[in-house]
């Protein structure tokens, strides 16, 4: 699913963010990075989602290396990836309806397509009946689960979520990790950059520990320490 062959990135300011990484993520897998700030988890993140180019080191995706993808090439790529991001992203002066179906019309979906996947979206998230309402009307947990709906419905075959709990309480971080985990088991490969120790002691998932820009351990079921 993804394949990372001696990754490193170093920015224009001198600073190195990872230092020859090598890692490999079967689909359907539950991957948690894990680490301090600045250990390179969302620039990890990232790369993956070709965001930039690292500087040097190969990224394929089903096989594809996507640091060779013309630019182009890309929208096509991220039709392929849901993205949930700490500080939600939301449209705000649209509906939840529109944040979640302006998705779709950016990868060209007709408008039933959107009329049939857009609910069927906000219902696997716990938010069906909220379609007309702004961001600013909903909590931080209902704004994150738009994120989640807006994340799956162009049904991706990977997520990628950078602390999507880290402006969450903990109750609401974990019903947020829960709706993840059923993603999951559904069979899409979700990968998690995070700070929260419980919900990775409490998920046993792949743990993937980078600090100074390296892995520094890789453990299946583990835990954050």
């Amino acid at each position: 699913m993804i394949e990372m062959q001696r990754i490193s990135m170093v920015y224009p300011n001198g600073v190195e963010a990872l230092n020859n990484i090598s890692l490999t993520m079967e689909r359907g897998e539950f991957v948690f990075l894990v680490g301090e700030s600045g250990a390179g988890k969302s620039t990890l993140v990232r790369l993956i989602c070709r965001e930039f180019l690292p500087s040097s080191g190969s990224i394929r995706i089903n096989g594809r290396d996507i640091t060779r993808l013309k630019r182009r090439e890309v929208p096509l790529l991220r039709r392929n990836i849901g993205v949930v991001f700490q500080d939600f992203r939301l449209l705000p002066n649209r509906s939840v309806y529109d944040n979640v179906a302006f998705a779709m019309q950016v990868v060209g979906a007709s408008g039933r397509e959107m009329r049939r996947r857009v609910p069927e979206s906000l219902e696997m998230v716990g938010i069906r009946g909220k379609e007309k309402m702004k961001p600013t009307e909903l909590s931080g947990g209902e704004q994150q689960r738009v994120c989640l709906a807006r994340a799956i419905v162009n049904k991706p075959v990977l997520i990628i979520a950078d602390e999507p709990t880290g402006n969450l309480d903990p109750r609401t971080s974990m019903d947020i990790v829960e709706l993840l985990r059923d993603i999951n088991i559904r069979g899409t490969t979700v990968v998690m950059a995070t700070h929260d120790r419980e919900i990775v002691d409490a998920l046993r998932r792949r743990v993937v520990v980078l600090d100074g820009g390296r892995v520094v351990r890789d453990e299946w079921k583990g835990a954050y320490c």
